[in-house]
């Protein structure tokens, strides 16, 4: 019982100060307080507002730049793997290009042309065939109507290239220009170039022409081209002239190489 009216006298307290509360509010009395309380709470707030904006930003920005990364991921994942489809089918065209420009060089049926691809460039020329696909020692390698080099390593899967420009390859050759012809030894050299070599001081030869296999060594055919004349070097009081000769073409840009075999 004690306990009940002291409850009720703090509930009539309250509901006296409430009706005290309204009457003043309702006869204006209350405004100055009121102002006095709204210029305190105001700036508080304004202040939680801003903090809340401020807080939906963040978290807005850090959502959408979850997603942009997730989707600039998925766009890289895409684009890579449209570029390598792209690799492959641009080198499976490079190579049918190469079959189809290799068949009107040379006549496949008078001769055995064995499709291999380069996979490494050194001193030599590294193809991806070798004894288990027939090749064998001394065989010619060649690119549409040009002489490569001749198969100087061979591997049950691979085998190595000896190409023009090495300093152990020599092959008999001759050059063709308008003004005439030139017969002598194409050397390789250290570096990019070739010499050719026992030209005799009356035989024509003049910057531009090409040169060209004789076909005495007996595995390669006669007519193939084995470069361009650079330079012509002739010496007075000397039997025979010399003419470098740089090859037409750069053997990192073949996709396939052509091995004559037996």
């Amino acid at each position: 019982m004690d306990k009940v009216i002291p409850d009720l006298k703090l509930f009539l307290y309250l509901l006296i100060i409430s009706i005290l509360i309204l009457v003043l509010d309702q006869f204006r009395l209350l405004n100055l307080t009121k102002s006095l309380i709204s210029y305190l709470t105001n700036p508080i707030s304004f202040g939680l507002y801003q903090t809340n904006q401020k807080l939906s930003r963040q978290f807005y920005f850090v959502f959408e730049a979850r997603f942009a990364a997730q989707e600039n991921k998925a766009l890289k994942e895409q684009i890579g793997k449209l570029l390598s489809e792209n690799t492959q089918l641009r080198k499976k065209l490079a190579e049918t290009e190469s079959l189809v420009s290799q068949s009107k060089y040379l006549d496949t049926p008078n001769y055995n042309l064995i499709v291999t691809r380069p996979i490494g460039l050194s001193r030599f020329l590294k193809v991806d065939k070798g004894s288990n696909s027939n090749l064998k020692l001394g065989e010619a390698v060649i690119f549409n109507n040009n002489y490569i080099g001749k198969i100087v390593q061979i591997f049950p899967k691979s085998a190595n290239v000896q190409l023009l420009i090495d300093p152990d390859s020599k092959v008999a050759a001759f050059s063709q220009g308008l003004e005439g012809r030139a017969k002598g030894v194409l050397a390789g050299q250290f570096g990019t170039e070739m010499l050719m070599d026992k030209i005799l001081h009356e035989e024509k030869i003049k910057l531009g022409d090409l040169v060209y296999s004789e076909g005495t060594e007996g595995f390669l055919p006669r007519g193939l081209i084995l470069g361009r004349v650079s330079q012509i070097l002739e010496r007075e009081n000397e039997v025979f002239k010399q003419a470098k000769v740089q090859p037409v073409f750069d053997i990192r840009d073949l996709e396939l190489v052509f091995v004559i075999g037996e």
